[in-house]
């Protein structure tokens, strides 16, 4: 598989300022995106530690398979997941010791989410209410789950999607980087196919655009980083209460190598447009 991806980030149409934060490692097939909070409290230093630490502890593990791991991550994981897990638990540390560290920064958190391509092997990390999703055979699907008040309520039955979306408590998490000195971490291994879409965004984009009109938008548009800005562009168009980052991944038929070169030049020879070894 051939991997092509692009990102944008956009502070929104109500905001002064954006405390969001992205990463694309193509390198290492590594996509990180996180949604600082506090505001005044430093949201936009959170959201960059976080991003900063996670690429970094990425990096260092490939380099070195031996550095230690945080947070023991599950043994059935694959050592990618595991890896990106410790990741995400060294940035909640981080975090949480720089605002404990400075009083300005007392009360900043960050959402976290992380995706890790190694092959046909995807690996997610997630903390907070940014989502993965993943576009297959034309539908989306959500790989994440926000910990989130309204969602934790739907989950238990208390009141229905409809109502979370309407609700005045969307912004409250039950869970984030840099809240507590430890953090529980969703973390998940998952197999991709060919022609796969892998989104990731932070909830400037699912407040106020569709799953449906995000589905659509990710089929019409194949370039990945255009696909990233129509999608800002609805937010913003719709209202941008938010900032608002969209990172996209597409997974695209590779070249088969040079038996496929060989046949398109020989078909390049029967059609007398130039030779073999031609454009």
């Amino acid at each position: 598989m051939q991997i092509v991806s692009g990102g944008v980030s956009d502070v929104g149409r109500l905001r002064a300022n954006n405390e969001d934060c992205f990463r694309i490692v193509a390198p290492l097939q590594l996509f990180v995106l996180s949604d600082g909070m506090g505001g005044e409290a430093h949201g936009e230093v959170a959201s960059a530690l976080a991003v900063e630490t996670v690429t970094k502890h990425c990096l260092e593990g490939q380099e070195n398979h031996a550095a230690p791991l945080f947070g023991e991550p599950p043994a059935d994981l694959s050592d990618h997941t595991r890896r990106l897990a410790s990741a995400v638990h060294l940035a909640n540390k981080k975090i949480f010791d720089s605002a404990e560290g400075h009083p300005e920064q007392r009360g900043m958190g960050a959402t976290l989410t992380a995706a890790w391509i190694n092959g046909a092997k995807l690996s997610i990390a997630h903390v907070g209410d940014s989502r993965a999703y993943l576009v297959r055979s034309g539908t989306l699907q959500q790989l994440t789950s926000d910990h989130s008040l309204v969602a934790e309520q739907v989950r238990r039955g208390i009141i229905t999607a409809v109502e979370a979306e309407e609700s005045q408590m969307q912004s409250v998490l039950i869970r984030a980087l840099g809240a507590q000195a430890d953090v529980e971490v969703d973390a998940e291994d998952h197999t991709l196919f060919v022609r796969d879409i892998l989104i990731l965004c932070s909830d400037g984009l699912t407040r106020m655009v569709t799953e449906p009109e995000i589905a659509g938008t990710l089929q019409a548009e194949t370039n990945p980083t255009r696909a990233a800005e129509k999608l800002v562009a609805l937010a913003n168009e719709y209202g941008g209460a938010d900032n608002v980052t969209v990172i996209v991944v597409r997974l695209e038929p590779g070249s088969r190598g040079w038996f496929s070169w060989l046949r398109r030049g020989a078909r390049k020879n029967a059609s007398g447009n130039g030779s073999a070894g031609g454009n």
